[in-house]
């Protein structure tokens, strides 16, 4: 995939991209290519995936694009910033735009998170409200709702996990959903399941405004590969450890360096913010360090398409998620 940014794209030009693919097992929306587009001309549009934490956002925008452009964990909170997925489909190019879950903020990185889900929304062409058809309508949906409904933009509803209860059910609360805000379009989906993705996509594409391309066509994500490799880091981080760790926990990266063989060396330091976090992240002689970093250069490996040699490093750095620049090192600027 190449990524926005001259850094990015040094990275890409020395095979350092991520390169367009489709997994293995089937046709999956958005992993065929894209039609020639219409003679009138291109169409194309920005499209924010909210909602609340742990909805499936992340997991929806990876079915959509046909490979995986974000991090995704059980846990709520994964996603720290926007991260843009490219999707041709039908000759529209439809760019989603995933978002961090919205939530009760309390740190300046909790601001800052609410500040961009709710920055992407602003900025789209059309807002797709994910709500986790399970969980229904909690507290933190009808806040969403309330305030999505005051904005006064298309908004789309997308019910998640509708594999995991009775169909009764959701006719009941997608009308209850309707209740609470103006809904232009209704769709059942199960975004781990894939299914209901193919008639979502195909609206999607002839929703999309005439207008340019944002970006190439065989572009997947403006996720720069520094970035890349920072979050893929961060997703073993919230596989492999519990409680309060991950949510206390940042990655940066702090050297790329590309190598003549056409590996890369890459140098990640994980923050904590105590020095009891720090000694459950290395582990008993290193041994959970060491896993994390060995999940983290396989799936690296398999993303980049060659050869990762993947060094971590551990420090405690009490009251980061209160820093301004650990939080613009996310790509994360505005707080509400």
């Amino acid at each position: 995939m190449a990524a926005k940014g001259s850094e990015a794209r040094s990275a890409a030009d020395s095979g350092g991209g991520r390169p367009a693919a489709s997994e293995d097992s089937g046709t999956e929306p958005g992993a065929g290519g894209a039609a020639a587009p219409a003679a009138g001309g291109t169409t194309c549009g920005l499209v924010a995936v909210v909602g609340a934490p742990n909805a499936g956002k992340s997991t929806l925008v990876n079915a959509l694009a046909g490979t995986k452009v974000t991090i995704v964990s059980p846990k709520p909170q994964t996603t720290r910033f926007r991260i843009r997925a490219v999707v041709m489909h039908q000759g529209a190019q439809i760019v989603l735009v995933d978002t961090p879950g919205i939530f009760a903020p309390r740190r300046r990185l909790d601001r800052a998170m609410v500040a961009a889900a709710w920055g992407g929304a602003k900025d789209a062409d059309l807002t797709l409200l994910i709500v986790d058809a399970r969980a229904g309508i909690t507290d933190a949906v009808r806040a969403i709702c309330g305030r999505l409904a005051k904005a006064g933009r298309p908004v789309w509803l997308a019910l998640n996990k509708v594999d995991l209860i009775e169909p009764p059910r959701l006719l009941p609360l997608a009308a209850e959903l309707n209740a609470l805000l103006p809904i232009a379009e209704t769709f059942m989906i199960s975004a781990e399941k894939r299914r209901g993705l193919d008639r979502l996509l195909d609206r999607l594409a002839e929703a999309m405004p005439p207008g340019p391309y944002l970006f190439p066509e065989d572009e997947l994500s403006d996720l720069p590969n520094r970035m890349l490799a920072a979050e893929i880091v961060r997703e073993q981080i919230l596989r492999q450890t519990h409680q309060e760790v991950p949510h206390h926990t940042t990655v940066e990266t702090e050297s790329w360096q590309e190598r003549e063989d056409g590996s890369v060396r890459i140098d990640c330091t994980i923050y904590v913010g105590r020095p009891s976090q720090k000694a459950i992240l290395i582990g008993d002689a290193g041994a959970r360090v060491k896993a994390i970093g060995a999940g983290a250069r396989r799936e690296l490996t398999a993303l980049l398409e060659r050869r990762v040699h993947l060094f971590l490093n551990v420090k405690d750095r009490p009251g980061w998620d209160e820093e301004t620049g650990r939080i613009r090192a996310l790509g994360l600027e505005q707080e509400e």
